[in-house]
């Protein structure tokens, strides 16, 4: 069985048992549950396109994914001594595709390139305006609507759903690094 084989399997795995996980987390600001994907919208994101056929950039993704529930610090930038939003992006980045990316999110924004919301594939990121800078919070899209960061001081590093009503209206991009 080929690697992107093997990575398509894995992706599929992690989307179907994603909603189990997310439940026991807590969700940010004090909302306990995240929003619901389907039904009502709760953000203009468009959807993916075709992202069930296309290979995506899945090694980004699963480390992203492994990493649920590390400490957050921070200026944290490893597992053992927990992350901030950019150390996990560095972190993963690095690991996974062999790419140094800056340790700032603003400055983070300027590598790889951008991509629409609807061309979002696992493995991109996807950065957020949560203090009234245009790129203040960076995560890891890993698919179906859902990112991995690290959040705020006190939390673990958790996934998250783009459409709910705190993220949804605060992404301000995506970019990829890879291919």
């Amino acid at each position: 069985m080929t690697s992107t084989v093997k990575q398509r399997r894995l992706l599929l795995l992690i989307a179907a048992f994603s909603p189990l996980l997310v439940s026991g987390c807590a969700g940010f600001l004090g909302s306990s549950t995240p929003a619901p994907i389907s039904g009502t919208r709760r953000s203009d994101l468009p959807p993916a396109r075709l992202e069930a056929t296309e290979k995506g950039f899945a090694e980004p993704a699963l480390h992203a994914f492994s990493l649920v529930g590390t400490p957050y610090r921070w200026g944290g930038n490893t597992p053992a001594g927990g992350f901030d939003c950019s150390g996990l992006v560095v972190y993963v980045m690095r690991r996974a595709t062999g790419k140094t990316l800056p340790r700032t999110v603003e400055k983070m924004w300027s590598s790889g390139r951008e991509v629409p919301a609807e061309d979002r594939l696992p493995g991109d990121l996807v950065f957020f305006n949560t203090t009234g800078k245009e790129y203040s919070h960076v995560g890891i899209y890993i698919g179906q609507n859902r990112f991995v960061h690290a959040p705020t001081e006190g939390g673990t590093v958790r996934l998250e759903s783009l459409v709910s009503s705190y993220w949804g209206p605060k992404i301000t991009g995506f970019r990829r690094i890879h291919g």
